[in-house]
């Protein structure tokens, strides 16, 4: 299992956050395709909850860009739809899983389980 050091696991929620779901600093292997582009961008995530995700980058892509992401957990890849929702310049974005395809809902749910027990 890739699971994180003790720190890495701590939620990220803070009191005011306006999230569903409680947020885990935890590095996972993502793959981001923007829909109708053959060019994958390959990073890791910062903090990842049952509803999205928090990508570092550069360059960050464009509020309300639909997405295909790839996620590696314990070397099973799950694929979702997604959205950008949060963009900070130079910094990264915010991502807002729409459609977890298949078995992946579960497979996401069984992983972030797996870090806090």
């Amino acid at each position: 299992m890739n699971l994180p050091d003790d720190y890495q696991c701590a939620p990220a929620v803070a009191e005011s956050d306006r999230r569903k779901s409680v947020r885990y600093t935890v590095s996972v292997q993502i793959e981001i395709r923007p829909v109708g582009s053959d060019v994958p961008m390959r990073l890791e995530t910062t903090d990842l909850s049952p509803g999205g995700c928090y990508v570092q980058v550069m360059i960050p892509l464009p509020l309300g860009m639909r997405l295909q992401v790839t996620l590696w957990l314990n070397g099973t890849p799950i694929v979702a739809q997604a959205l950008v929702v949060t963009l900070h310049p130079q910094f990264g974005n915010g991502i807002m899983f729409v459609d977890l395809e298949g078995e992946a809902a579960a497979i996401l749910n069984r992983y972030l389980d797996a870090i806090v027990t």
